[in-house]
């Protein structure tokens, strides 16, 4: 698994190393997608490889790509069709998600879940975006064989509809920054452990964190999906698994969120999660701090002052205004509030409405983080 690690990113290494910002987005979303392929043992192929260079390097459109993947399969034969089943799943799914990631759209409701398998595994599966109609069961390698205790399909859409608006209503106002990242693994971990559909869950789970995750302000363009999706399943696994003699262990998933949203550097290793090897995790990192994420970009002095002002609170841009000391309101908007906006620091309470008579301005959990950072709690 190592070298397939290495691999995955040693393909996008030229555009990860150059300085131009949109091809090192677009390699590292291609990277993620076929990373996530991994977590069903599942390979892409080297046309697919090829698709994404030349997506990477702007010469197609990722709906383009689609296409072509899409294309390339029709024109086999049904022998070879069905020799390339599985080659098959993973370009079409891998594509997908490259087109899905590349843009910003999240619909966070149970319904946005299903249509997101849809897109993930259009052209895959017959049932895509369906959820299954009967009760499963996965025998776990890093269960030595047993499986999680999957929700009974009789119950899927209120789990999710349950899960998903509890989350939409929660507050991370007052949460510090480890209490944060405890959040989101209880809710990543619960809305896996669901598993709505009869294939694919993982995929799309995966891809739904990493949607919601930059509706949150977050940047998680980075390796960690690419380079350890297998670590990610496992981890939901553990985070899911209860028996006589183990109980609940979401210490692994928490880990690879500390890694994604605080930049720290938790070893990943699968074999850690083993059943039975608990006393060989390494406990050489810390488990709770309040530093600032090192991953993300600093914020300007402006709009280290603007996340100050707001603090905990809800402010209208008058009184946000006020607290900063300015009078002057286009230069509040072109030099505080937009770039706070823009680089996921600052939110507003009623989005789809910017002139909504009641706007508050609100920082994001990216801005609470970096408040809590800089500020006694």
């Amino acid at each position: 698994m190592d070298s397939e690690k290495k691999n995955i990113l040693n393909e996008y290494e030229q555009y990860l190393r150059q300085g131009e910002p949109s091809r090192r987005k677009k390699a590292l979303t291609w990277a993620t997608s076929i990373g996530l392929q991994q977590v069903d043992g599942l390979q892409t192929s080297e046309y697919l490889r090829d698709v994404a260079r030349r997506n990477i390097e702007d010469e197609i459109t990722t709906a383009e790509g689609q296409q072509l993947i899409a294309s390339y399969y029709e024109q086999l034969s049904r022998r070879q069709q069905s020799d390339l089943q599985e080659t098959e799943e993973a370009d079409r799914a891998a594509a997908n998600i490259a087109h899905i990631l590349s843009t910003a759209t999240l619909d966070f409701t149970t319904h946005g879940f299903k249509m997101l398998h849809r897109q993930i595994f259009k052209g895959v599966f017959k049932h895509a975006g369906e959820f299954r109609d009967y009760d499963i069961s996965k025998r776990e390698w890093v269960l030595r064989g047993a499986s999680v205790l999957y929700l009974g399909n009789a119950d899927l859409q209120r789990a999710l509809d349950y899960d998903i608006e509890q989350e939409r209503q929660f507050s991370y106002t007052k949460l510090s920054n480890d209490e944060i990242v405890q959040h989101i693994t209880r809710f990543v971990a619960g809305l896996w452990q669901i598993h709505p559909f009869g294939e694919g869950n993982t995929r799309t789970t995966a891809v739904f964190t990493i949607q919601y995750l930059r509706s949150l302000g977050f940047d998680v363009d980075n390796d960690l999906f690419a380079l350890n999706s297998w670590y990610f399943r496992n981890a939901l696994v553990r985070a899911n698994y209860k028996s006589a003699q183990v109980d609940y262990e979401p210490v692994f998933l928490e880990r690879f969120f500390r890694n994604l949203l605080l930049g720290e550097q938790w070893e990943l290793r699968n074999r850690y999660m083993l059943i039975g090897a608990e006393e060989t995790i390494p406990n050489k990192h810390r488990t709770s701090t309040e530093q600032v994420p090192n991953k993300f970009d600093e914020p300007s002095p402006n709009v280290a002052a603007l996340i100050k002002a707001i603090g905990r609170g809800q402010l209208k841009g008058s009184e946000a205004m006020a607290a900063i000391g300015l009078k002057h309101r286009p230069t509040f908007l072109a030099n505080y509030l937009t770039p706070a906006i823009e680089s996921g620091f600052v939110a507003m309470l009623y989005p789809k409405s910017p002139r909504h008579p009641r706007q508050r301005y609100l920082l994001t959990p990216k801005g609470l983080m970096y408040f809590n950072a800089h500020n006694n709690q």
